[in-house]
């Protein structure tokens, strides 16, 4: 480029907190639509600081496409989760009238007067046709037909909460700017669970009409455990154990388990969220002599949290369509995708091979976190 200027990295605009629970709750849970789970799991993972190239191996999508989808979003917002690419015939409605019913059809009908708190398509489709100075004509069908094309769809009410945390804007702010200046440096931690013994229903390829079945079980005996995932933002490198339960005493051993994975002694950044085994006394003392800044995601905004992208994976590769038949058996399968997804993030043959190293250190019996340093990567 002229003057030696390099070209921004493209990444999403900051999401608002219904924004980031809404994606956060689609890479979770998983989506109907392969199409609306893919382009949820890019943005969240943009939101969250991983650049277009991670993104890219994350859903095996061209890097392109991670950046029209990014684009896409901050133009519109979460509408680019559902893109419209079928034709068809011309509309016979004008798109200042389907703007005008999609508004009418979000809107309570008490405000218009009508004495009812929901709209049904028929009340609906009559409300449209008397509306004076501007009648619209349009059957139930076109009008349930408009309603799914534009997203609007009828569901239940939900309660929401927003992040009331007075430093929210503060501590996204030096979360991106850890992210943009010192990546070889940060990581992240969160635990992910409860994780039951139980036949979890998934998908797989079958004969039509003979689907793959599992048994069900309503005897639950095994107890549950927490996956406790650290994230290398630097070098893509996903890893954890499985513990019977949350604690600070946990959480102090995966701290430590980030610290070796620098043994220089160098800095480092770790994002974590607002759980209170997160934040006892004792840990901030060992991150203060350990050279270890904790960055604190702002209150019910975790989806700021680099990490939570590489969790919907993890659920769709290891959980869904299982049938484990003990925690240690589940612990093993988990262990092997983590060994298989970090040799797969990249494609240089030393990466993947430093990679597989660690994750097989990590992984194997009997070896606790903090228990043994690891070589840095070249």
């Amino acid at each position: 480029m002229r003057g030696g200027a390099v070209a921004e990295p493209v990444k999403v605009r900051r999401l608002t907190d219904q924004e980031g629970q809404k994606l956060q709750q689609i890479v979770r849970r998983g989506s109907t639509s392969t199409v609306r789970y893919r382009r949820a799991m890019m943005i969240l993972a943009s939101a969250g600081g991983n650049r277009v190239p991670v993104i890219a191996q994350l859903v095996q999508a061209d890097e392109d496409t991670v950046r029209d989808v990014i684009h896409r979003f901050n133009e519109i917002g979460l509408a680019c989760l559902d893109p419209q690419w079928a034709g068809g015939r011309p509309r016979l409605l004008s798109p200042d009238d389907e703007d005008f019913v999609i508004e009418t059809a979000t809107t309570r009908p008490r405000k218009p007067g009508q004495p009812f708190t929901r709209w049904s398509i028929r009340n609906l489709a009559a409300h449209l046709r008397k509306i004076h100075g501007r009648m619209i004509r349009i059957s139930r069908e076109a009008l349930r037909t408009l309603l799914a094309r534009r997203g609007v769809t009828f569901q239940r009410t939900k309660t929401w909460k927003e992040s009331t945390d007075p430093d929210r804007d503060a501590k996204l702010d030096r979360i991106e700017h850890v992210l943009e200046h010192f990546p070889d440096r940060m990581f992240a931690f969160d635990e992910f669970g409860p994780l039951g013994i139980r036949p979890t229903g998934g998908t797989c390829w079958a004969e039509q009409g003979r689907p793959d079945r599992l048994p069900a079980t309503y005897q639950r005996t095994h107890g549950v455990t927490y996956f406790h995932g650290c994230y290398s933002v630097g070098d893509d490198t996903l890893w954890g154990i499985n513990r019977r339960r949350k604690g600070a005493a946990n959480t102090l051993a995966a701290l430590k388990s980030i610290r070796a994975a620098r043994p220089d002694g160098a800095p480092i950044y770790i994002v974590l969220d607002n759980l209170s085994a997160h934040k006892g006394a004792k840990i901030r003392r060992w991150a203060k002599k350990n050279k270890v800044e904790l960055c604190f995601t702002p209150t019910n905004a975790s989806w700021a949290n680099p990490i939570e992208a590489h969790f919907g994976p993890l659920r769709q590769f290891t959980l869904a369509n299982s049938h484990h038949s003990n925690h240690t058996v589940q612990t093993h399968e988990l262990h092997r995708y983590l060994r298989w997804r970090n040799a797969n993030a990249r494609h240089p043959d030393v990466l993947a091979a430093q990679r597989r190293e660690r994750a097989r250190i990590r992984a194997e019996k009997g070896i606790r976190w903090g228990g043994r340093p690891l070589a840095t990567a070249a």
